[in-house]
């Protein structure tokens, strides 16, 4: 129940700021003084900035996607899951999708395997033409052990343009081109 007040707290103060060009700006401002720190390297100053863009706006889904990716960049993995979680809670399914899929990225850099699997399929579900989402998925898959679902992935990757899954199947699946055709 306190989730879902919160939740509802949360889009209603994000609409009413949003609303207000006052406070819109205020968040854009410090946003685009953080996506400013992020580009040269202020990583920490950039999540400063984030995080005040948040703070005036809350349902500002891009300072979480973005706050995320440095807080990856930084190895705090707990706090850049935090975030993707918001973005996924937040966002439009674009935002959602690459949510899941960036959330489900860190999942396989922290070695949870079988939790980032369920993130790329979500992702997978929103975009079936998110190439990204089926190659990481294919890396979860391959370490816990499903050959024929790392396999699969790696195809519909490699089908699509994801030339470091075409590769990854010439080497281990050469003629995999004609396999299954």
């Amino acid at each position: 129940m306190k989730r879902l007040t919160a939740h509802i707290l949360l889009v209603f103060l994000g609409t009413a700021l949003t609303l207000n060009p006052c406070f819109a700006d205020r968040a854009n401002d410090h946003f685009n003084t953080g996506y400013s720190r992020h580009q040269a390297g202020d990583l920490k100053e950039a999540i400063n900035q984030y995080s005040q863009a948040i703070e005036v706006n809350p349902g500002f889904v891009m300072a979480y996607q973005m706050r995320a990716a440095a807080w990856q960049k930084l190895r705090q993995f707990s706090k850049a899951i935090s975030d993707y979680s918001m973005v996924i809670s937040l966002g439009e399914p674009h935002f959602q999708a690459v949510g899941y899929l960036n959330r489900g990225i860190v999942k396989n850099m922290t070695g949870d395997y079988f939790g980032a699997i369920p993130d790329f399929s979500q992702a997978i579900i929103i975009d079936r033409k998110m190439a990204a989402a089926y190659f990481h998925r294919g890396i979860a898959r391959n370490k816990t052990g499903d050959v024929m679902g790392n396999y699969e992935d790696f195809r519909q990757a490699a089908r699509m343009g994801d030339l470091d899954a075409e590769k990854w199947l010439d080497k281990h699946y050469p003629g995999w081109q004609r396999l299954n055709s």
